[in-house]
């Protein structure tokens, strides 16, 4: 164990991950109902999966950046800080304003008095999904590289399962607030209400673990990361070890699996298990026909998420001390095995029940893919350099995403079907068999890694 670090007890690692659990409940938020709202706008299958481009483009472009810059930030609030703080307001006032980027334009239009284009609504939603995404991103790299910043290296999986746990939980939360108080209290909760209570929850956990965790900031490790450049961190990161290229190539395929649910499975939901026809060029009438239909199947996406983010929340300290007893590549092969069975059991059933049990079995997975991989890195991590490797190594899952939001959207909408005589629908079923398939890719090259004892 390092000198100047002591062990984490349950209480610390708990104030450590609260930022992490407002972070993600607002990006889930992001996912399961940025669909919705843009496909409202008039957003098409492949525009849809372009708007999506803007979570790999700034994960690719920020996160290395900001990493890099971190790692020589000097300033009253730290190293990390200042881009936790930062990046949760920014993206909290994008949030805001998101699901009410028609009003937007509305304004817009009555302030000016020009004829706007007809798109000009879906237009500064994109802008706002670009917004919220590179404003996640200025705040994640920073935020994964805390954990070796401040934590003892033995306790390293451990505090990335602590990670997990938050993303689960902040998922859950997110997911299943409005199905609930729709449940218990018959109210439906608006999707703009549901933004606000994302942008308030990301900003008080980010201060929260801002204001309880301190940083160790030795001079020494700042000043050497300042000498170096981007384009060394670069080199370095490759120099580290072979088997640095090889959790990379794991990590790649890993999220173009995991994309693959979380991009299309809002509008699996919507089209494939509750029959809703494509409704981008509709009539009002035949969106109001199927106005219902659209929500229940919304809410069954959000119950799912719930589901599935519950089960990555109540494996996720099991699976940081079974990885630490019987090695990390053992414990996440198992556990990308459980989501390749799930996703090929969505393919073949279009059952809600069975559907909901099979998203909670791909939890398991999401637990793992959300801390082994950066416990299996950290064990090559130079210290002074944390923010920049786990900057550049976003770019593995960055990367992946814009191959889903550009090909697998693509693919998808060259699928169409005609439903009766007349709509048109989507095989969005497609997406969980090409993630099946790569997970299965991700599964074969973590069995090739050889970490260190």
């Amino acid at each position: 164990m390092s000198n100047d670090m002591k062990k984490f007890t349950t209480a610390q690692f708990l104030n450590f991950a609260l930022g992490f659990f407002g972070l993600q409940f607002a990006w889930q938020m992001r996912i399961i109902l940025s669909g919705p709202v843009t496909e409202g706008l008039g957003a098409s299958p492949f525009i849809y999966g372009l708007i999506w481009l803007a979570g790999p483009f700034t994960g690719m472009v920020v996160q290395p950046l900001v990493g890099a810059l971190s790692d020589k930030t000097v300033s009253p609030l730290g190293r990390r800080r200042p881009y936790l703080l930062g990046g949760a307001l920014l993206a909290s006032l994008a949030l805001w304003i998101f699901p009410n980027s028609a009003s937007v334009a509305e304004f817009l239009h009555n302030v000016t008095g020009l004829n706007l284009p007809p798109l000009t609504a879906l237009f500064i939603a994109a802008i706002m999904i670009w917004v919220i995404d590179a404003c996640v991103n200025v705040a994640q790299g920073p935020y994964r590289a805390l954990v070796p910043d401040v934590v003892p290296e033995e306790q390293h999986s451990l505090a990335n399962s602590y990670i997990s746990l938050a993303i689960g939980l902040g998922s859950v939360v997110a997911a299943g607030t409005a199905p609930f108080l729709k449940w218990a209290f018959n109210y439906q909760m608006s999707i703009p209400a549901q933004f606000v209570m994302a942008a308030v929850a990301f900003t008080l956990g980010m201060v929260w673990t801002c204001l309880t965790v301190k940083e160790h900031n030795s001079k020494k490790e700042i000043e050497k990361a300042a000498e170096s450049s981007f384009a060394d961190a670069l080199k370095n990161f490759f120099a580290m070890s072979p088997e640095v290229s090889k959790i990379c190539t794991m990590q790649f395929f890993t999220w173009i699996g995991t994309m693959c649910m979380m991009i299309f499975f809002t509008q699996y939901a919507v089209h494939t298990i509750y029959c809703v026809p494509d409704l981008t060029s509709a009539s009002e009438s035949l969106k109001e026909m199927y106005a219902q239909s659209t929500l229940n199947g919304t809410n069954f996406s959000s119950i799912c998420f719930a589901v599935f983010n519950l089960i990555c929340f109540l494996v996720a300290i099991p699976i940081g001390i079974l990885s630490a007893k019987y090695t990390n590549k053992k414990v996440h092969i198992i556990s990308l095995i459980t989501m390749i069975l799930a996703y090929l059991g969505m393919f073949w059933t279009k059952n809600p029940k069975a559907v909901a049990c099979l998203m909670g079995l791909a939890g398991i997975g999401w637990a793992s893919i959300c801390a082994l991989p950066f416990a299996m890195l950290s064990q090559f991590i130079k210290k002074g350099t944390e923010g920049s490797v786990m900057g550049i190594f976003n770019i593995f899952i960055a990367g992946p995403q814009v191959f889903v939001c550009t090909l697998v959207a693509w693919f998808i909408s060259k699928c169409s079907f005609t439903m009766g005589s007349e709509y048109i629908n989507y095989h969005w079923e497609y997406a969980f068999v090409i993630g099946a398939v790569c997970l299965a890719i991700a599964a074969f090259v973590t069995g090739t890694v050889k970490e260190k004892s």
